[in-house]
């Protein structure tokens, strides 16, 4: 009992009660969504919807030049001092706006090309390519405020601010897919960056007005430079890896259909669920810790709290999912989702490595280790692919799983290795 209630009491508890009910709320978003996706979708359009995931997570990464993490990391270490924060957010809002009006212009003139590409012959689909090029300004604005609230210790803040968010994208979804079906659902997807931008206005700090104050006199590119790392270290991955998820999705439908193709997706999606609360937790609590630790014993001390008090929580979390996975399928899907059952132990597998490489990932962007973040990432995305094309050609449906616990399990031991003075 002395244990729980010192848990109980620890700064990361309180901040994990208020995320697990931010989790709930996106869990319970997400069971609507995947529910009306299985009944008027069904695999073979899930596995579309997933192209589009691939396609938007690949132009924000672009448009938003990888400066998130640092934007979290210069709005914290400048809160007390409003001159270099309006310069910063200046320099960055101006530089988001600039890139992400360039590529709108790109994708809205080559949407049908695009259209092909993401979803096959479906060319009706194109329409959905032109609101994705007019609506990614609000993307880089939407990451920008959550951004600036969170490096303002706003946490509890970004918190809040998505469950608001999550019950109004559900209520707009499930009329969206109800009415229109597929393209309902290809809608869905692409509002979700105005929901977020018109919710978190309303939690930006009162002395911040972006707009008011936003001044081109202010630009400055040494700020940018600053940035620059970030972009070394964020932008080849995060760019890379939804365009090679995309790659690997095709390969899988040319060889397996576009149906069982689905289910990946599907498998995907309650993956993604579990794994919302580790790493909003990593995000929101640790990495801005990590930034500020100083010393070898201060970091130890961080990482090894998370391996004492969330891995564990994962690994329980994960038995129960197993457990209840034909419940899990009933619940979320339908009848025709029955086959993911058996993809549920090489995804947890998977994820269980993929969670205990978290917190190392996030300290080596922390350290600003720029050559080996990328090298690491990059080497991972292509073992990824490659992995997958051998094994989904071997094991069929199965194999890009395989694949990924194979990814996942060699980049914990690269990571292991490489901070071991910082773990033993």
């Amino acid at each position: 009992m002395k244990f729980i209630k010192k848990i109980a009491q620890t700064e990361l508890f309180k901040i994990s009660s208020l995320n697990s009910l931010s989790v709930f709320f996106k869990i319970g978003t997400g069971l609507i969504t995947s529910k009306l996706l299985a009944v008027f979708v069904g695999p073979s359009g899930m596995a579309l919807v997933g192209n589009l995931r691939n396609f938007i997570a690949s132009l924000e990464g672009i448009s938003t030049l990888g400066f998130q993490n640092g934007i979290v990391k210069y709005v914290a270490e400048n809160e007390n001092n409003k001159k270099e924060l309006e310069k910063i957010i200046s320099t960055v809002l101006i530089s988001f706006l600039i890139v992400a009006f360039f590529l709108s212009t790109l994708t809205f003139l080559f949407s049908d090309y695009l259209c092909f590409k993401i979803f096959g012959d479906n060319l009706q689909y194109a329409i959905v390519i032109k609101i994705v090029a007019i609506i990614l300004p609000w993307n880089v604005i939407s990451l920008l405020f959550l951004s600036i609230i969170n490096g303002l210790g706003g946490y509890n803040k970004v918190i809040v601010a998505n469950i608001i968010a999550n019950v109004i994208f559900v209520t707009l979804s499930i009329a969206l897919v109800y009415y229109f079906k597929t393209l309902g659902a290809f809608f869905s997807i692409v509002i979700i960056p105005v929901i977020l931008v018109i919710v978190t206005s309303f939690f930006l700090p009162k002395g911040i007005r972006i707009f008011k104050r936003l001044n081109f006199s202010d630009y400055d590119f040494k700020i940018l430079k600053t940035f620059s790392t970030f972009s070394l270290m964020v932008l080849p991955p995060t760019i890379l890896s939804p365009i090679f998820n995309l790659k690997i999705r095709n390969f899988l439908i040319a060889n397996v259909g576009l149906d069982k193709s689905g289910l990946w997706e599907a498998i995907t999606r309650i993956s993604n669920f579990y794994l919302l609360f580790i790493g909003t937790m990593v995000s929101v609590y640790f990495y801005p810790k990590l930034i500020k630790a100083k010393g070898i014993a201060e970091i130890k001390t961080i990482i090894w709290s998370y391996y004492k008090y969330i891995l564990p929580l994962f690994i329980v979390g994960g038995v129960t999912v197993y457990f209840s996975r034909f419940l899990i399928i009933k619940i979320l899907f339908t009848n025709q989702f029955l086959p993911v059952s058996e993809l549920f132990f090489l995804q947890l597998l998977s994820d269980l490595f993929k969670v205990s490489g978290m917190i190392l990932a996030f300290f080596l962007m922390a350290q600003k280790r720029v050559f080996h973040y990328v090298l690491i990432e990059v080497l991972a995305i292509f073992f990824l692919y490659f992995a997958s094309l051998f094994c989904i050609k071997t094991f069929g449906i199965e194999g890009v799983l395989i694949a990924q616990l194979l990814e996942n399990f060699t980049y914990l031991l690269v990571l292991v290795w490489y901070f071991k003075k910082y773990l033993f």
